[in-house]
């Protein structure tokens, strides 16, 4: 894929706090790409945040046939530091002037750590922030959206098999962990959760979901396996001590290298694209703000993503490649032509 074509660190005025915007790719249209509020040890850790997912969020727009590219925004508080609500708004203001200097060839979305009323106070300095509360016109949160989407690339995945007594791990209980952990048991699946947070287990087994450790969650015998929190939790190590056929989720960068997803095959383990899977989210907002659409037109599109996997599956048997290699053709012959689907 091509060099990015942009980053900026920024200091912000109001708070001295360190913000960013990378954008990787514009030939489809403007970067989208959420915000992700999160302290990293380094300013270098930061960086290689921003640079991974701004890069990915291209391959994603061009997957799923927007016509946007590939951006990403962090805001880096020191670690340790606790922000007032003061100081709070002061970052997001400071980022928010850094985003419009971009003059909407950057628009931002929520991320880990923000959510609909951070975009709000972004809107205050720039136009360009999407997910914004619905009081203000916006479609508020993704993960709704961003659940459908990983379904339909397992309905992909599974074909007509019955979810009924099958045991599925979802690693990470957040808002979108929670909707695919409904959705999947009342489709009769035997889910397990696990999530960093002690404090989620009484709501999960509330449910009638059964709760393991997170340091367990990714080995355990399963026949779907999500991946729904951090990144990176797909290593040769732990890939090596995988106990199912399957593993899809909406979780970004779940790969440490991409030479893992050779070693997923070889083991005779699908995995499905952590970008393709987790579009839903992405699709459904612009579809509902960028375009217009209503909310059902904007979840068909969504659905869309069952077809673009079980295409990915038949490409890679045919030619003996993985998913995630012809994830990537796509993505670079969509680049190429600068237009959406072909």
């Amino acid at each position: 894929m091509t060099a990015h074509e942009q980053l900026v660190a920024r200091r912000g005025r109001r708070s001295g706090i360190t913000t960013m915007v990378a954008i990787h790719s514009t030939a489809l249209g403007p970067a989208v790409g959420g915000c992700r509020f999160k302290p990293y040890g380094t300013l270098e850790e930061a960086i290689g945040d921003v640079l991974r997912l701004s890069a990915a969020m291209t391959a994603k727009c061009a997957v799923a046939g927007l016509a946007f590219g590939g951006g990403k925004s962090v805001i880096a508080p020191e670690p340790g530091r606790v922000l007032s609500p003061e100081e709070r708004r002061a970052v997001l203001l400071d980022h928010a002037d850094l985003i419009a200097e971009f003059g909407g060839r950057y628009q931002a979305g929520p991320d880990v750590g923000t959510g609909p009323a951070d975009m709000l106070v972004l809107r205050e300095a720039s136009p360009y922030a999407f997910c914004t509360p619905e009081s203000a016109g916006g479609t508020v949160s993704s993960s709704g959206p961003t659940a459908v989407g990983v379904l339909a690339a397992l309905r992909a995945a599974l074909g007509p098999a019955d979810l009924t007594g099958r045991r599925v791990v979802i690693s990470g209980y957040g808002s979108v962990g929670a909707h695919l952990a409904a959705s999947l048991r009342a489709a009769g699946a035997a889910v397990v959760v696990s999530d960093i947070d002690p404090g989620k287990r009484a709501s999960a087994e509330q449910q009638g979901l059964t709760w393991v450790e997170p340091e367990k969650a990714l080995t355990l015998t399963a026949d779907v396996v999500i991946p729904a929190a951090v990144g990176g939790v797909l290593d040769p190590e732990t890939v090596a001590r995988l106990d199912t056929p399957l593993v899809v989720g909406p979780a970004n960068n779940q790969l440490t290298d991409d030479a893992v997803a050779e070693q997923l095959a070889a083991r005779g383990i699908r995995w499905i694209p952590d970008y393709v899977a987790s579009a839903g989210g992405i699709l459904y907002t612009l579809s509902r703000e960028a375009e217009g659409l209503g909310h059902e037109a904007a979840l068909a599109r969504v659905e869309t993503i069952e077809d673009t996997v079980r295409a990915l599956l038949a490409a890679a048997e045919a030619h003996e490649t993985t998913p995630l290699a012809e994830a990537a053709v796509l993505a670079e012959r969509r680049l190429a032509s600068g237009a959406g689907p072909a």
